[in-house]
């Protein structure tokens, strides 16, 4: 569990304890007692179902796909909407240029592995406002190093842009 969970957890548990003291107080059971065990099990309910051994669901595989020849107008919703047609779609995201924030006119969609190959099959090659689209799995994102070159060609662009601005 992440800590905001943990801390989520013991809050709810305090406030069911304070709650359960002052119910018991109004009735003949014994308060404490019942604060101690309402306080206890709500601290151990959330890892009940995670007790080691214990059959839990497979986590679902995600995988990424590259969707190219976007039209420029086209968005996030309106892929999401095409793509949730085959399956549960994680996210989408479509690049945009850094420099004047205009789409690039292609993109990622993120969904479950079991999905990906209908969602290959029946969009590649087909029009998707006004383009015919380009869709295949995505590549692995190479590391990307700075070399020396880079870093020099980096630090002469700012002192270009210092020279200018003075």
């Amino acid at each position: 569990m992440k800590s905001p969970q943990v801390l989520t957890v013991v809050m709810v548990a305090l406030a069911l304890a304070v709650v359960g003291f002052f119910i018991a107080k109004l009735t003949e059971f014994d308060a404490v007692a019942l604060a101690v065990g309402l306080f206890v099990g709500a601290l151990v309910a959330p890892f009940a179902g995670r007790v080691k051994g214990s059959s839990s669901p497979a986590v679902e595989e995600i995988k990424t796909l590259y969707v190219g020849n976007l039209a420029y107008r086209a968005n996030e919703a309106s892929v999401r909407s095409l793509f949730s047609e085959f399956g549960t779609v994680h996210s989408v995201r479509l690049m945009k240029d850094k420099h004047t924030g205009k789409r690039r006119g292609f993109g990622f969609v993120e969904m479950s592995a079991d999905n990906l190959d209908a969602a290959i099959a029946a969009l590649n090659e087909t029009e998707f406002q006004q383009r015919t689209l380009k869709v295949r799995e995505a590549k692995d994102r190479p590391e990307r190093v700075e070399s020396e070159n880079e870093n020099q060609n980096e630090n002469q662009n700012e002192n270009k842009s210092e020279n200018i601005a003075d």
